[in-house]
C-alpha cells in the first residue's frame, strides 16, 4: 500500500444518527483553509450519499457495523480502521464518543482528541485505567464547561490544560436560510395562528424531564394568554405516562405531542417560548437552533445549558416547577420591543460564543492543538 503525501485528519464518528451529523461537520469545518484534507469515518450506519454531503470533508467512508457488532472487544473494527490508516498520512485523530476513543488508540499509533458530548464516559474504572494506560496520546475536549469539569473530577491525575471545553457550534447563516416563518412553521405543524405556543423538543426520557414542564406550564396558565398550548415535538418510551399526567393536570386538551417531527429545528419560528427542562443537559444544541430563530428561552441551570442561556434567557432550577411557571409567566408578558432585543441579543451571543467562526479560532489555540501542529 502507498500513502497519501499529503496531511490528514482523522475524524472518527459512531455514527451520524440526531445531532451527530452535524458534529461531523462541525469539526470537519475547523480545518477549511488550514492546509489538512479531513478523512471522516463513521463506525456504524449504511452508506449514505446524503450524510457523505453533508460532513463538510474530504473524504467520507463508512464501515457498516451495527450496533450490536461494536460491542466487546470490537477486533473487525479495529482492523478495519488500521487498514484506512496505513494508506493516509494522518496526523492525528479527532473521535467522538468514548468508542471510537477506543478502537482509534487500539487501531493506530495517531495522537487521539476525544471529544465528548455526555456525562460520566470516565465514571467507570476499567474506562479511566484505559485513558491512564493511553494518557500520553490522548486528550480530550467536552462540549460544555460542565462535560469538562465532569472529565476532570473523573481523571483527577491529569493535568488540566488535556482535558478542555470545545462548544458545540452552529452555522447560524444556513440555518436561518432553512428556518420558516412563524405563519408557515404553524401552517405545517398544524398549530392555531393565533395561540401563544411553548415548545419543547427532545426525546420523551426521564432526561428531559417534560413531567416537570407540564407541571410547570399548567401552573402558568393562569397567568398565560388565554389560548396558551405546549407544544412537545418527540418520541420515547414516557409518550403514555406524559399525556396521562396532561390528562391528571387537567391540560390535556391544551398540550400537543407532534412525535418525531424530520429536521424540527425548520420549525422553531412557530414558537413563542423556548422551554428546556432537561436533567443536567450536557449541553442543548436544541437552544442555539431556537437562538437562530429568535425565540426567548427557558432551561434548567443545570449542566451546560446555563452556559447557554445565562445572560440571554431565564433559567430555572431542576426539577422546580414553581420558578419553570414563574419563568413562563414573564416570559408571556414581554412586548414586541422586548422580543426583539432579546433575539438580537441572542444572536450576538451566537456569533461571539457558538458560531463556527468563533469556536475555529478557540480550537486552534486549545494547548493540545498547538502541540500537535507543532510536531506534524
Amino acid at each position: 500500500m502507498t500513502r497519501s503525501a499529503e496531511r490528514h485528519v482523522l475524524q472518527f464518528c459512531h455514527g451520524y444518527d440526531g445531532p451527530f451529523l452535524d458534529c461531523a461537520r462541525q469539526y470537519a469545518s475547523l480545518f477549511a483553509g488550514k492546509g489538512y484534507r479531513v478523512t471522516t469515518v463513521f463506525l456504524t450506519g449504511a452508506v449514505d450519499a446524503e450524510v457523505a454531503a453533508g460532513c463538510a470533508s474530504d473524504e467520507v467512508l463508512f464501515l457498516e457495523y451495527s450496533s450490536k457488532d461494536v460491542r466487546g472487544l470490537k477486533l473487525g473494527a479495529i482492523r478495519d480502521l488500521r487498514k484506512i490508516a496505513a494508506t493516509r498520512s494522518f496526523s492525528f485523530c479527532i473521535a467522538h464518543r468514548f468508542k471510537p476513543v477506543y478502537i482509534a488508540l487500539l487501531a493506530t499509533r495517531l495522537p487521539v482528541i476525544g471529544v465528548h458530548h455526555a456525562f460520566g464516559d470516565y465514571h467507570r474504572r476499567t474506562r479511566k485505567l484505559f485513558a491512564h494506560i493511553f494518557r500520553w496520546r490522548l486528550s480530550l475536549l467536552g462540549v460544555s464547561d460542565a462535560v469538562r469539569d465532569d472529565m476532570r473530577a473523573s481523571l483527577p491525575k491529569w493535568p488540566t490544560g488535556r482535558i478542555q471545553t470545545l462548544y458545540n457550534r452552529i452555522d447560524i447563516e444556513q440555518l436561518q436560510a432553512t428556518q420558516l416563518p412563524a405563519a408557515e412553521a404553524r401552517e405545517a405543524l398544524g398549530l392555531s395562528s393565533s395561540a401563544f405556543i411553548v415548545g419543547n423538543v427532545g426525546r420523551l426520557h426521564p432526561d428531559k424531564d417534560q413531567a416537570t414542564l407540564l407541571r410547570g406550564f399548567a401552573l402558568a396558565r393562569p397567568s398565560l394568554p388565554e389560548n396558551s398550548q405546549l407544544v412537545i415535538m418527540g418520541k420515547g418510551r414516557l409518550e403514555q405516562d406524559l399525556k396521562e399526567l396532561a390528562r391528571e393536570l387537567d391540560i390535556g386538551s391544551q398540550v400537543l405531542f407532534l412525535g418525531q417531527v424530520a429536521d424540527a429545528r425548520r420549525y422553531y419560528k412557530a414558537f413563542d417560548v423556548f422551554a428546556l427542562s432537561s436533567d443536567n443537559e450536557p449541553f442543548g444544541m436544541v437552544l442555539l437552533e431556537a437562538m437562530v430563530a429568535g425565540v426567548p428561552l427557558l432551561a434548567t441551570s443545570g449542566g451546560g445549558a446555563k452556559e447557554v442561556v445565562e445572560g440571554v434567557g431565564v433559567l430555572f432550577p431542576l426539577g422546580d416547577d414553581q420558578h419553570l411557571a414563574q419563568g413562563l409567566g414573564y416570559l408571556a408578558t414581554l412586548d414586541d420591543e422586548q422580543r426583539t432585543a432579546c433575539a438580537e441579543l441572542m444572536l450576538q451571543r451566537l456569533r461571539e460564543r457558538f458560531s463556527d467562526h468563533a469556536v475555529r479560532d478557540v480550537f486552534w489555540r486549545l494547548p493540545q492543538v498547538t502541540s500537535l501542529i507543532a510536531e506534524s
